[in-house]
């Protein structure tokens, strides 16, 4: 869906990005990352060895909304600690 709205969209001027979020705390995860047979298993295999957090993605989130990023468009940024690479 990202990449079929960046190429319709971007003839206007419009972006279309996707922040794609790995293990991150939050209320939802919280008892997933309470069990402890889970969290022994999968914090281990995210190169930096912790949750991710909500603040993570408020930098990225601030580019995406600037004119810093007007040339930016069809992109999936994986925000995940290096989970995907181990």
């Amino acid at each position: 869906m990202t990449y079929a709205l960046s190429v319709e969209m971007a003839r206007y001027g419009i972006t279309a990005n996707a922040i794609l979020p790995g293990w991150i705390e939050t209320a939802m995860t919280e008892s997933a990352f309470n069990w402890e047979k889970f969290a022994n298993n999968v914090k281990p295999r995210i190169p930096m060895r912790r949750w991710g957090e909500g603040s993570d993605f408020g930098g990225l989130a601030v580019y995406l909304m600037s004119d810093a990023s007007a040339y930016h468009t069809g992109d999936t940024l994986l925000i995940d600690g290096g989970y995907q690479k181990f």
